[in-house]
């Protein structure tokens, strides 16, 4: 079967390091508590509106190939597990309810993932975690996807802030993210935490 963890046995990492790291904990601890009046009236709105389970949980890919559970609020119910796990969700999918149709569009759903940073699961910025079975095909379609691995995924990205969400080209992202990372500084990514701040009054989720 497919493996994750070879995706980046030949991809020499980036030194991001403990820098990244402060950078993180130095804003998602703050960040959590100025979003916790935010994340309760979401995590009441979806319970109330749309019943019980009002968090998704869900296995992504992190770095070097390593899975973890990755949090949002629930904004759409799959079928069952399989669907969750292989369906691409797009937008004006019709399992979609107009609650969590509104978390989308602000990205309110995404707020949860703060705990998978102060965690350790995740960055900040970063390429886009995706589900293992989609981490496998499109590493086998886009040449340089499984290089996106060598440093920890992120809530955002240069791909995201050049508006690479949702259904856009996968090939593009790969190249974003790659970009991201061998040209990565500690500037970088507090301009693009900064134009995701500003994207999110604009109301540009997807």
């Amino acid at each position: 079967g497919f493996s994750c963890r070879r995706l980046t046995l030949d991809c020499p990492r980036p030194r991001t390091g403990l820098r990244k790291r402060l950078l993180d904990i130095t804003l998602v601890a703050p960040a959590l508590l100025l979003a916790a009046p935010v994340m309760a009236g979401c995590a009441l709105a979806v319970r109330v509106l749309d019943g019980p389970g009002v968090l998704f949980r869900q296995e992504r890919i992190g770095q070097d190939g390593r899975p973890f559970t990755l949090l949002k609020f629930r904004s759409v119910r799959p079928a069952d597990d399989h669907e969750a796990a292989t369906r691409w969700s797009v937008a004006g999918d019709a399992r979609t309810s107009p609650v969590g149709r509104l978390l989308r569009r602000t990205s309110l759903d995404e707020l949860p993932q703060l705990w998978n940073v102060l965690r350790g699961d995740m960055s900040l910025v970063g390429p886009r975690p995706e589900r293992p079975y989609f981490v496998g095909h499109f590493s086998r379609l886009h040449p340089g996807y499984a290089q996106r691995h060598r440093t920890p995924v992120g809530i955002t990205g240069l791909a995201q802030v050049h508006g690479l969400r949702g259904d856009t080209s996968i090939a593009d992202r790969a190249r974003f993210d790659n970009h991201y990372i061998e040209t990565w500084s500690l500037w970088q990514d507090v301009r693009i935490i900064c134009r995701t701040a500003t994207s999110l009054f604009r109301l540009e989720g997807r």
